[in-house]
Formats: structure tokens, C-alpha cells, sequence
């Protein structure tokens, strides 16, 4: 006996954003359906892999991502160029850090030409971000956000209480904008409003609720990502953005993917458990509604391709 399942259909579409310019371009968003249930709706644009690239050696990561990443740690020029020939990634995201050292910090003219050296060495789109204070972050967009005008970027993150600087320079120069919140749908739809009332076209907005890695608080953060996309596909307008969720450094957060194995030899290796924590975290997102990961190991990067190919075809 064949038995049929009831299928849902959706009235509204999540927003279509594009990130890049001309050939660098990379399309998210356009949903009509929740992930990966092509019989009940549409996904014209398949879900990206951004892969970090910081503009210093990060000095927390694990020792078997740092020697799966090799040299290039050293360069991020050299690291982004890496994830685009050898890694397969659909776009760059760069962290700037140095402008917010306590000593010799790195100027805003250091950050904007570093970050307009790794935009002309791929052919990738690049999503930049801050230190996460406000202080430096705000003397550092404006600068970076005209050195890569018309190109596109994605600029990130405006908070609930810090947006206004960032929201009016990707305004001014043409680029699209990550709006992050807490594990909050109140929040997140504040954020939206706020750079709305600005002027911001939310056509040209990212949501990044913040999340974390398996294990740690995963199952809320799925939740709220879940009723995020459903509240869109409802039609509520202030939510109908694409989902960025951030992958590899929250991974890297995680004991489990860190400890040792002579701490914990029940654990296995360190290396199969850093790449599992992290490829496990993303597919988990994927099916909550994520339509951008930002994600570290080449090993986990490919894996997760692997399974986008297969549930983009399914």
C-alpha cells in the first residue's frame, strides 16, 4: 500500500540576494519551500560555502586545522586564492581583527588595502567583517566599504545597537549587509527595521542569528532559524531575508572538536573529530533554512558540497 504525504504550499518567497558583481557573482535566497523539498517548492539558487580567512594566524584554532590549512594562515591573500583554486568555495569571508589591538593597531587605510588585495587575487565574492567592537569597527567600515565600492560586498554585522555607520556606508558605496542578532526573532526583526528606517533596502540584507556549534545550544539556534524561514514563508516581510550562520569558528569554540585524544583517547582522533564537528554542524543548519555557511576545514568544506550536490538533485 503506497502511502502519499501531505505536502505544503507557500504564498511568499524568501528575498533573492546577490553578493559580487559581473562574473564574481553569487545569487542566495528565492525560496519557496523550507530546505531541500523540491515538491513542494522552489530553490533556484543552492546554498554557499564561505570559507574564513582571517588577516592574522588565529592563535585558538585547533593544531590539526591549522596543519590541514598549511602556510597560507600566514597570508590570507594566499589563504583565499587556496580556498578558491584548491578548495572549491563559492566566496571569501574575511575577518579584520588588527584594527582593534590594543597596541599598534592596524590603521583603516592597512585593513582597506588588505581587503581590496584579496578581492582583486579571486574571482570569488567577498564578505567582510569586523573585530565585533564597535569603537574600531565603525572607524574601519567607512574606509574599507570605499575601497571595494561597486563591488558588492557583503559588510557585516549591524547590531541592534550598533548599525547606523555600517548601514549608511553600504548604502553609500553598494553593498549588501549582514544584520546580526542574539537567538532572538524580536531582535533579529528589530535589526531589520532599524537599517530599513535608514534607508537600506532589505533586498540587499543578510540575517546572521547567532549561532552555535553542535552541542552548544544547536537545537535553539535550529529552532529560531526554523521559525525565522517559516515566519517568511508566511509572509512576514521583515523576515524574509537569506540565513548566514557561522560554522567554522564556533566549531573551533568546541571542546569536543579541540581536546586532545590523549585527554579523552574514548573521543578517536582529533582530526576526524574536528572535521565531523564541523561538517555535522553545517549540514545541520542546511536543513534548518541556512543559505550561507562560513566554514574552515578544507576536508569539511567538501563534504558538505558533497551533500549540497546531493540534496539540490534529490
Amino acid at each position: 500500500m503506497s502511502v502519499s504525504r501531505v505536502k505544503q504550499k507557500w504564498s511568499h518567497r524568501i528575498n533573492v540576494v546577490t553578493i559580487g558583481s559581473e562574473d564574481r557573482a553569487v545569487t542566495v535566497g528565492g525560496e519557496t519551500t523550507l530546505p531541500f523539498l523540491h515538491d513542494e517548492g522552489e530553490m533556484p539558487h543552492r546554498p554557499v560555502i564561505a570559507l574564513e580567512v582571517y588577516d592574522r594566524a588565529p592563535d585558538t584554532w585547533t593544531d590539526t586545522l591549522m596543519e590541514a590549512l598549511g602556510d597560507v594562515v600566514n597570508d590570507p591573500v594566499a589563504w583565499a586564492k587556496k580556498g578558491q583554486d584548491e578548495w572549491g568555495v563559492d566566496l571569501i569571508s574575511l575577518r579584520l581583527t588588527r584594527h582593534a589591538d590594543e597596541e599598534n593597531p592596524a590603521s583603516p587605510e592597512e585593513c582597506a588595502e588588505l581587503a581590496r588585495s584579496v578581492l582583486e587575487a579571486v574571482d570569488l565574492p567577498v564578505i567582510v567583517w569586523g573585530a565585533g567592537e564597535a569603537g574600531p569597527d565603525n572607524r574601519m567600515y567607512p574606509v574599507v566599504s570605499q575601497a571595494l565600492a561597486g563591488e558588492n560586498c557583503l559588510l557585516g554585522s549591524a547590531t541592534e545597537d550598533s548599525y547606523k555607520t555600517l548601514a549608511a556606508t553600504c548604502i553609500a558605496d553598494g553593498h549588501s549587509l549582514i544584520g546580526e542578532s542574539p537567538i532572538d526573532i524580536n531582535i533579529c526583526k528589530q535589526v531589520n527595521i532599524l537599517v530599513s528606517d535608514m534607508g537600506m533596502p532589505l533586498e540587499r540584507v543578510v540575517i546572521y542569528p547567532t549561532n552555535g556549534a553542535l552541542g552548544y545550544g544547536l537545537e535553539y539556534a535550529y529552532s529560531i532559524l526554523e521559525r525565522t524561514r517559516l515566519a517568511a514563508l508566511g509572509g512576514d516581510k521583515l523576515m524574509s531575508m537569506p540565513i548566514l550562520v557561522n560554522i567554522g569558528p564556533e566549531v573551533q569554540r568546541a571542546k569536543e572538536a579541540k581536546a586532545l585524544a590523549s585527554e579523552f583517547p574514548e573521543w578517536g582522533s582529533e582530526e576526524e573529530r574536528g572535521i565531523l564537528w564541523e561538517a555535522v554542524t553545517a549540514t545541520i543548519y542546511l536543513q534548518a533554512g541556512a543559505d550561507i555557511l562560513t566554514m574552515c576545514h578544507p576536508e569539511a568544506i567538501a563534504q558538505v558540497r558533497s551533500y549540497i550536490d546531493q540534496m539540490q538533485t534529490d
